[in-house]
């Protein structure tokens, strides 16, 4: 693997090497496997100073530092370093004051890059000497000045060259692009998006109001369809005041934007930006860009377009090469007490021998070790208790009733409309054993339903329990108060609107998180809050259980997702990488990895031993909504805002399916018990059927596919789709395979 840095031209090209800390909109510090960022403050503090020079810098460095302790009035601290450094008192005002007013004369802004200059100097090594890595950035110390980050960010887009020259020279590039091979031009052209947004920051940040607006308005119609919202967003940046503390800037300047290049086209840019010495946009090459160089054929346009879309380009290979287990684990040995419900099952029936094998072998199966499973103990998992034994026999029991699905015996689909439901359905979950549905509403309640004919019972007064005896065998059953049994419980907590909830997998419990920031646990048997989880600082979009209990998946508006277990009240693990808020979680079934689909149109894999970024996956061109993993672990659908589904192989690392039909966004996605159909719900008012055995068979992943990235997508989403079931006026919010494969659908019905 080559990347860019390989082929400078310039010395101004080591400015690639100067990677800051960066703190995310919450103040949180950021660093993930996939990313470009050094979270090392040796890192940071090291290699910051070119070769040439060293001597005057590193005063420099020293004045910067000393003025940033008087200003912050370490009179101490300011007295040991100039003693130790053997620095004059005078010779630090005087170069500091230098400092401040150097290079009048030198163009239209050059006070304010003095300026901008200095004060990036002091701004590096005041973040550069902050150690842990949760600590925020240092507080500005005047009201007028910028937070450190920011201020690094922007003193990047220093003045290069006649702002008038800037059409001029993306004009000639654009020229020479479409002028090559067409081989070529297809893997050039993802460069114009990049040096467009940065071309435009630059002027905007040095004031060049008018040329910025000129230089939008000519060449944004170039870019390619799905980069229009990030385009409408920076449209807004007209003034440089506009660019402090904006999020989106930050997301521009503080992610490279990563491109997939063969080495042969590479060539031909470098050779073409070195024959017109075109050091601006070289520059903004080698700063803002990393180009990830591979051996072999260039790519065709709907290679590339299948792979681009995301905030910051595609993935780079080497995010997707980690070893994922993705095999499920060996499911324990119940065979015992599954044998005496068989005893039960021939007096009932008097049909033994038809029944046994069938258990027997399902029973050989599970116990057989998957190669590509992690280690049983890999992560510590919470020990079956007698009742999720007996869950998990009754389990096996109806899967043996379980219907077989295929192109030619399609489920039944059971839809559950909520009428009249005026607080605002945002969020459905189902039980496994589909006994219960509850729902979140905008009106900050969550509402749970019983949908057998079993009523919702809670437990007795305190006084009525002290009177019950505790020895008894059915202690359980009589500690349940039957007068204030109903069908449903509404259950208060929340003080702003609820978008995600999802029952324990022994029933027990019920999570949800909310936009006032919290994670609430549930009980099931009481209906009352145990616990609230506050992590987060914003908005909690979504949050799983895992499949095995205990463990939680939460992720929201600060860009984070958080792995909590249910009897700690802080985070466990803490998944920072995404650039945008994180919409939808998943545990993988193995409950090893989780995936996390976020508004910057990536998906992520998450590895929870160590909190390491595994996969990276990009091709969505809107925010992703829905993601669900095949119940063999091998295989994830994600669907977004674009309508569209697609299949990603976890193992590989690679897009291998798209689903086109849906027209809106596709909101729930589910595979059935055995993974042989995957139904999909859109905002479009449909459930889709898709032929998913059939769509994972046809495609034949190798080495040298992952390698390159040359995806060959099959056109045949129409010899997919099995059927398509359409609501009156209904969005399909989730959806849920019963143990015997019947579909269960919700959402509200919007008159």
């Amino acid at each position: 693997m080559a990347a860019v840095q390989d082929g400078s031209i310039e010395p101004e090209s080591e400015k690639e090497m100067k990677t800051e800390p960066l703190n995310d909109a919450a103040g949180n510090h950021t660093a993930s496997v996939g990313g470009v960022l050094s979270s090392s403050p040796v890192a940071a503090s090291s290699v910051g100073t070119p070769k040439a020079n060293t001597g005057s810098d590193e005063q420099q460095t020293l004045i910067a530092v000393l003025q940033f302790l008087k200003r912050n009035k370490l009179i101490e601290s300011v007295d040991i370093l100039r003693r130790e450094a053997g620095i004059l008192e005078e010779l630090d005002d005087t170069q500091g004051s230098e400092a401040a007013g150097a290079g009048s004369g030198g163009g239209v802004n050059a006070g304010v890059e003095g300026r901008d200059a200095t004060s990036s100097l002091i701004n590096r090594v005041s973040i550069a000497t902050t150690a842990p890595a949760s600590t925020p950035a240092p507080a500005p110390a005047k009201g007028g000045e910028d937070q450190p980050d920011v201020n690094v960010v922007l003193s990047a887009y220093s003045q290069q060259g006649d702002p008038v020259l800037y059409p001029v020279y993306y004009n000639g590039l654009k020229n020479f692009i479409e002028s090559v091979l067409d081989c070529h031009r297809a893997e050039l052209s993802q460069v114009f998006y990049p040096l467009f947004v940065h071309m435009y920051l630059e002027l905007v940040y040095n004031n060049q109001e008018n040329e910025a607006k000129s230089f939008f308005e000519k060449f944004s119609g170039d870019q390619e369809c799905y980069y229009h919202d990030d385009l409408r967003v920076l449209s807004g940046l007209t003034k440089k005041e506009h660019m402090k503390g904006n999020e989106t800037l930050l997301d521009f300047r503080t992610s490279k934007f990563v491109l997939r290049i063969s080495r042969d086209s590479y060539q031909l840019l470098k050779r073409h930006l070195q024959e017109r010495q075109n050091n601006q946009i070289w520059n903004i090459i080698q700063e803002h860009l990393y180009i990830d160089i591979f051996d072999g054929m260039p790519r065709s346009k709907s290679q590339i377009d299948s792979m681009s879309g995301s905030l910051a380009g595609e993935a780079k290979r080497e995010a997707n090469k980690a070893k994922v287990f993705y095999g499920l684990l060996k499911e324990p040995e119940i065979e015992v007490p599954l044998d005496d419900e068989d005893e039960e099952a021939e007096n009932e029936e008097g049909k033994p021998k038809k029944k046994k094998p069938k258990k027997d072998s399902m029973g050989s199966k599970s116990k057989k070790q998957d190669p590509n499973a992690p280690q049983q103990n890999r992560i510590p998992l919470p020990e079956l208790k007698d009742s999720d034994k007996l869950d998990k026999i009754m389990n096996m029991k109806e899967a043996t009733k379980r219907i077989r699905l295929g192109p030619e015996l399609l489920p039944s689909v059971c839809f559950y409309s909520f009428l009249n439901a005026y607080q605002g359905l945002t969020a459905v979950d189902f039980t496994d054993d589909s006994s219960l549905i509850a729902g979140g509403f905008a009106d900050s309640t969550v509402r749970v339903w019983s949908v057998t004919p079993k009523r919702l019972r809670g437990v007795k007064s305190a006084a009525d329990l002290s009177l019950i005896d505790k020895e008894s065998d059915d202690v359980l059953e009589r500690i349940m108060d039957e007068k204030t049994a109903s069908e449903s419980k509404i259950l208060y907590g929340h003080s702003g609107p609820v978008y995600g909830i999802s029952f324990s997998p022994d029933r027990n419990y019920l999570l949800s998180c909310s936009e006032d920031g919290t994670v609430r646990l549930w009980s099931l048997q009481t209906f009352t809050c145990l616990v609230g989880y506050k992590g987060h600082n914003y908005p909690v979009w979504d949050t799983q259980f895992s499949p095995y209990g205990y463990y939680f998946i939460s992720g929201g508006h600060d860009r984070i997702a958080r792995l909590w277990a249910t009897d700690h009240y802080q985070p466990l693990r803490m998944f920072a990488g995404h650039l945008a808020d994180i919409t939808c979680t998943r545990f993988h079934p193995n409950s090893n990895y989780v995936a996390t689909g976020s508004a910057d149109r990536t998906i992520r894999l998450w590895d929870i031993l160590n909190g390491n970024c595994v996969r990276i996956f990009t091709g969505h061109k809107g925010p992703i909504h829905s993601l669900a993993f095949s119940p063999n672990g091998k295989f994830l659908a994600s669907g977004a805002t674009d309508g569209r589904v697609l299949l990603w192989d976890i193992g590989h690392g690679l897009m291998i399916g798209e689903l086109k039909g849906h027209t809106d966004t596709v909101y729930a996605l589910k595979f059935s018990r055995d993974g042989e159909i995957l139904a999909s719900g859109s905002m479009d008012n449909t459930v889709r059927l898709w032929d998913s055995l059939k769509a994972f068979d046809d495609i034949e992943t190798d080495d040298f596919t992952a390698a390159t990235g040359h995806i060959h997508l099959p056109e045949n989403s129409q010899e997919l789709l099995l059927g398509t079931y359409m609501t009156k006026s209904t969005p399909v919010i989730h959806l849920h395979f019963t143990r015997r494969n019947l579909l269960l659908a919700a959402g509200a019905y919007n008159p």
